[in-house]
C-alpha cells in the first residue's frame, strides 16, 4: 500500500509541476481544486517574470507586454536551469535566448546583444571576485612596466549601441562601426561603462593576456599593427589613456618584477 501511495503522490507532483510550468498543454491533477492551483500557477510565474524584468529593465520596457511574457513563458516551459540560485536566473535566460529559443519574427534585431549587455551589468554587480593586488604596484609607471587589467573590467564589442538603446532608440540595422565598451566595477563597488574604440579595445585585449610587456611595448605593438607612420604619437596618446584607465579602476597598476 505504501508503495502505491508513494507512486500516486509522485505522479500527482509531476502532473502539478508540469501544469505550473506549461498550463496550456498540461492539465492540473483532477483531485486538486483549480482555485488553489491557480494561486500557485500565477504566483510562480509572476515571481519569475518580476525577477527577470528587474534584471532586464530595458528589454522589458521596449518589448510589448505579450511579447515579453511570451518570452518568459517559453523560457519557463522549455529551459532546464542548471542552478537553483535566483541570482543565476538571468544567466539562464540569456543562455535560453542564445542557444535554445527560436527567434520570433517580431524580435528586435538587437535582442540578444541587449540581453547580454544587461546581464553583464548584473554579473559584475554580484561577482564575488575581487582584484588581487599581490605583486601589483598601484602607482607604477604604466609605460615602463606591465599594466595589470582588473578582472572586474570586461571589454566587450557589439554590433548595436546597446548602452543607448531604449524606448526612444531602437535601431533596426546595425551601424557601420561596432560599439566597443568596457563594463567595469569601480572602487566604490558601482558598475559603470566606458565607450571606447577599436584601438583601446585592442590595448585592453593585449593587457588581458597578462604578459610582462610594458605599456610602451604594447602601444608600440599596436602602432605596428596600424602601420602608423609615427609610432611615438600612439605612445603619447596611449600614455594618457593608460592613466585614465587606472584612475577609473580598469587598470589596477603595474606588475612587480623581482624583489
Amino acid at each position: 500500500m505504501a508503495d502505491d501511495w508513494t507512486s500516486g503522490f509522485q505522479a500527482t507532483q509531476h502532473a502539478l509541476t508540469a501544469h505550473l510550468r506549461d498550463p496550456d498543454r498540461n492539465p492540473a491533477p483532477r483531485e486538486l481544486e483549480d482555485r488553489r492551483v491557480g494561486i500557485y500557477r500565477e504566483l510562480i510565474f509572476n515571481n519569475v517574470e518580476s525577477l527577470l524584468a528587474g534584471n532586464f529593465p530595458v528589454l522589458r520596457r521596449i518589448l510589448p507586454e505579450a511579447h515579453w511574457k511570451g518570452l518568459v513563458r517559453a523560457f519557463f516551459v522549455r529551459h532546464r536551469a542548471k542552478t537553483p540560485l535566483f541570482t543565476e536566473l538571468p544567466r539562464e535566460l540569456l543562455d535560453f535566448i542564445h542557444n535554445e529559443r527560436e527567434a520570433d519574427p517580431s524580435d528586435p534585431p538587437f535582442l540578444l546583444e541587449l540581453a547580454h549587455y544587461e546581464w553583464v551589468e548584473l554579473a559584475l554587480m554580484i561577482s564575488e571576485e575581487e582584484p588581487d593586488l599581490t605583486g601589483v604596484d598601484p602607482n607604477g609607471d604604466l609605460l615602463a612596466r606591465a599594466p595589470v587589467l582588473s578582472p572586474l573590467a570586461w571589454p566587450l564589442s557589439y554590433r548595436f549601441p546597446v548602452h543607448r538603446i531604449g524606448p526612444d532608440l531602437q535601431p533596426q540595422e546595425p551601424p557601420a562601426e561596432p560599439t566597443y565598451l568596457v563594463v567595469y566595477r569601480n572602487r566604490s563597488e558601482r558598475v559603470e561603462f566606458l565607450e571606447t574604440n577599436a584601438v583601446t579595445q585592442r590595448l585592453l585585449e593585449l593587457l588581458g593576456e597578462g604578459s610582462d610587456r610594458s605599456g610602451r611595448a604594447q602601444l608600440e605593438r599596436i602602432a605596428g599593427e596600424l602601420r602608423h607612420p609615427k609610432p611615438e604619437q600612439v605612445v603619447d596618446f596611449g600614455a594618457g589613456l593608460l592613466d585614465d584607465l587606472r584612475a577609473r579602476g580598469i587598470i589596477l597598476g603595474t606588475r612587480l618584477l623581482g624583489p
